[in-house]
């Protein structure tokens, strides 16, 4: 079937014959057969019809990796053995690592796991804005920068899908707290939605060609996600024109006829057991039948599914890709993700790279430091092959010649229950039997390193934090052990923004090493040695408290009455921060390393630009210092003279260069002047107003070493 947003004309010779192969499979449908492609039927399973040879399509959570294998009829593992996965780092540690190339190599290996498994969707990635740093799901969640988020999606997109898999980009659209995530209502400027919450959507569809979008729980200006006419038909099918499969997320259709006429494709894991009784089921054939919805809505559904099933090749079995599963070369990559994102916050006194030849003794000293986190998270649990932790990791490569000295230092305070964050309460008791072993240990060591952070009691699926603090009385553990031993390194474990404000002076060091999946403690343990230069760079912004942040600064998280008002507008994460000449504790991109950078002269192909050229930014990056190293160059826009407020910065393009001792390279970054515009509310449409520009390179929003001034006619 071709659509009315897709003509002949639009259409490629194989499309063509792929639209019709479609049309004739339609042609020979029931009703109820057509339905029967709209409704899963099982957990994670959607029927195909065996008459005409369209198969079952299997779906898996997975945006780190593929989940072990659950029932077809409920929630509980199925016990296999055989489902043990490679597990990534989520997706604040993707973003941390600034690498798009990354991103991509994690996509090819998801997409071959789940291939080897017999998946057609992963379900990811998750790209919703950080908007607050209390949000469960800002682990999973990338950055609070619309062009951040897009190059990594953009990039992990097209390497899932070249391996037959579908992504399933979620989630559709405004999921940015987890506390009513089921009936929270919505409400943004049109400027805010198309600024900062759209981008990200925009390009992994337009850009990475993305096969699948799963609406959000959540309401948007009154209506549900799935069944949002605005968002579904006019923006994501009209404007953006995706022609792939919008699903629900598990359970989260509300209405039939409403769903339908919106655009939405497929219904997803409710928990009514009658598979019949489901929105897109009987009472969808039931609408049919009563003119309420048109035949020609539901054969345009079928066909989406249809035509993603052809485009991951599951009509063609013998060229569909086999899969690999747990290859050398996932691990790698795994290790290269966790390694690459490592930040490095603060390191006084150059304390960092630790010297192990050199040391007689080291205290470990935390409870992160043993504990395994894959298995966590909800959606993104995963059942690792293996996981290294950071004694472990430790232990292997040097404990043969340093003394190893090991106190927990603190004790996990906190439990889980799905759906409420009441496990988190009372998990900031000071536990001084702990940090007086603590204290002993690190006494009788040359240096300490405490890991601590949070764990997925905190960062998940389902709730929310309830503050930014660090639990389980780490800030007086730290305190104390600082004391009894001024080398005190710190590693944040944790996915989340958590408030540093009572250790940045009490250390000289702090890492952030993000959870590393499978292979955390090695590639931890190689940043902390000096094996690996830390270049990671924070892709959000690291606030000294709360109610610096802008969300809560309004007093509009988590809303009231069930409905959420985004007053802060355009002025997310460092746009707020900057705009509003707010310190935080970290600022957006940064990242220090051990080896030391210099940008030569910032120069642009031109001085005045039309309207629809393209600016090429030059410059050299330099390491200056003695180690392989790798520095993220950053590039903001300021429009100072526009008729309505715009941000102090905002980023338009980053590139990450890899430099050996005394190494340059040149740096061009293309910046399209359609993309300095801003979206005119008054006009319904992006408006670049003429005038002066100035292009700010830095290493971090708030480490800005040039400027240089260009205009638009």
């Amino acid at each position: 079937m071709i659509t009315a947003s897709m003509t002949n004309a639009q259409l490629a010779p194989n499309d063509n014959k792929q639209e019709e192969k479609i049309c004739s499979l339609i042609s020979q449908m029931t009703l109820r057969e057509k339905v029967s492609l709209l409704h899963a039927n099982a957990k994670f399973y959607v029927p195909g019809i065996k008459r005409l040879g369209i198969p079952e399509w299997a779906f898996s959570d997975g945006p780190n990796g593929v989940r072990a294998e659950i029932n077809r009829d409920n929630w509980a593992y199925a016990g296999h053995t055989d489902d043990s996965a490679t597990c990534f780092p989520p997706g604040t540690t993707l973003a941390a690592t600034w690498d798009p190339k990354l991103a991509y190599e994690r996509g090819m290996a998801l997409g071959e796991e789940a291939r080897f498994r017999k998946k057609d969707i992963l379900l990811g990635p998750g790209i919703n804005i950080i908007r607050s740093p209390l949000c469960g799901r800002d682990f999973e969640y990338m950055s609070e920068d619309p062009l951040l988020i897009s190059k990594i999606s953009v990039a992990y997109i097209k390497g899932l899908q070249s391996k037959d898999v579908a992504a399933s980009v979620k989630h559709w659209l405004a999921n940015n707290q987890e506390e009513h995530r089921d009936s929270i209502d919505v409400y943004m400027s049109e400027r805010a939605l198309r600024e900062i919450y759209l981008p990200g959507f925009k390009a992994s569809i337009t850009q990475g060609g993305a096969y699948t979008v799963m609406a959000a729980y959540n309401k948007f200006r009154g209506n549900w996600c799935s069944e949002n006419e605005y968002l579904d038909r006019q923006i994501l099918r009209k404007e953006l024109g995706f022609k792939g499969v919008l699903m629900t997320d598990w359970s989260a259709a509300h209405s039939t006829v409403k769903a339908a006429l919106a655009g939405l494709d497929l219904e997803m894991g409710t928990d009514k057991k009658d598979y019949d009784q489901w929105y897109f089921a009987d009472p969808l054939m039931d609408a049919v039948t009563a003119g309420k919805v048109p035949m020609a809505v539901v054969d345009e559904k079928v066909a989406n599914v249809l035509r993603i099933m052809m485009k991951t090749k599951m009509f063609d079995e013998n060229h569909r890709e086999k899969g690999k599963m747990n290859t050398p070369e996932h691990q790698q990559a795994a290790y290269n993700d966790a390694a690459e994102a490592a930040v490095l916050l603060q390191n006084k006194g150059n304390l960092l790279p630790l010297n192990f030849n050199k040391l007689r003794s080291i205290a470990i000293i935390g409870d992160n430091a043993t504990r395994k986190h894959c298995g966590g998270g909800l959606s993104s649990e995963i059942k690792a092959l293996y996981e290294i932790t950071p004694l472990e990791a430790i232990q292997k490569k040097f404990g043969a010649t340093v003394k190893i000295n090991f106190a927990q230092g603190y004790e996990k305070q906190s439990t889980f229950k799905e759906g409420s964050n009441a496990g988190q309460a009372n998990a900031d008791k000071v536990d001084w039997k702990l940090i007086d072993e603590a204290v002993k240990v690190a006494k009788e060591s040359d240096v300490v390193i405490i890991f601590g952070g949070l764990n997925h009691d905190f960062d998940t699926e389902s709730f929310d934090k309830i503050n930014m603090d660090l639990p389980y009385g780490q800030d007086v553990l730290i305190r104390e052990v600082a004391k009894a031993n001024p080398n005190t390194v710190v590693v944040i474990i944790a996915g989340s923004p958590v408030k540093l404000a009572g250790i940045v002076q009490r250390v000289p060091a702090i890492l952030w090493s993000w959870y590393g999946g499978m292979e955390a403690g090695n590639a931890v343990v190689d940043v902390l040695s000096g094996k690996i230069d830390p270049s990671g760079k924070l892709p959000f912004t690291l606030p000294v408290s709360l109610d610096q942040s802008p969300a809560h600064a309004l007093g509009n998280f988590p809303g009231r009455d069930l409905k959420v008002n985004y007053e802060e507008d355009i002025l997310v994460g460092y746009r707020w921060f900057d705009t509003k000449k707010i310190m935080p504790q970290f600022p957006f991109g940064y990242g220090l390393s051990y080896t030391n950078f210099v940008f030569g002269t910032l120069s642009t192909d031109k001085t005045v630009y039309g309207k629809e050229e393209v600016i090429q930014a030059k410059f050299t990056v330099k390491n200056t210092g003695s180690r392989y190293g790798a520095e993220v160059a950053q590039l903001y826009v300021c429009d100072p003279g526009a008729s309505v407020l715009r941000p102090a910065k905002e980023l338009k393009a980053f590139q990450k260069v890899f430099l050996q001792p005394g190494e340059t390279k040149i740096v061009t970054l293309n910046v399209k002047v359609a993309d300095l515009a801003f979206y005119d509310e008054s006009k319904k449409d992006w408006n670049v107003e003429a005038g002066d520009f100035i292009l700010q390179l830095g290493n971090s929003s708030g480490n800005i070493s040039q400027t240089l001034k260009i205009a638009v006619k």
